[in-house]
């Protein structure tokens, strides 16, 4: 499962976790929707939901998994 190295993955075992992430992070997603209160902060001058704050920091996590499976699959040289 593991390569050579501690810590690292082999590009099936990255495979068949990323769709499992994707799903997490969109059912993390759900669950702060509608846990998380109607609350404001204000951001740049403009008032701004508390919930629409952390749906964007878990898009930022989930740019980053799409990124480093891109990432991957260009070093394999697979599409």
């Amino acid at each position: 499962m593991r390569d050579g190295q501690q810590g690292t993955r082999t590009g099936t075992d990255l495979e068949r976790r990323y769709p499992i992430a994707l799903a997490m992070y969109g059912m993390l997603a759900v669950v702060v929707w509608f846990t998380i209160g109607e609350g404001a902060v204000t951001l740049l001058g403009r008032s701004v939901e508390v919930r629409w704050v952390v749906e964007f920091i878990l898009a930022m996590f989930v740019f980053r998994t799409v990124m480093a499976m891109q990432a991957d699959r260009i070093r394999r040289g697979s599409k």
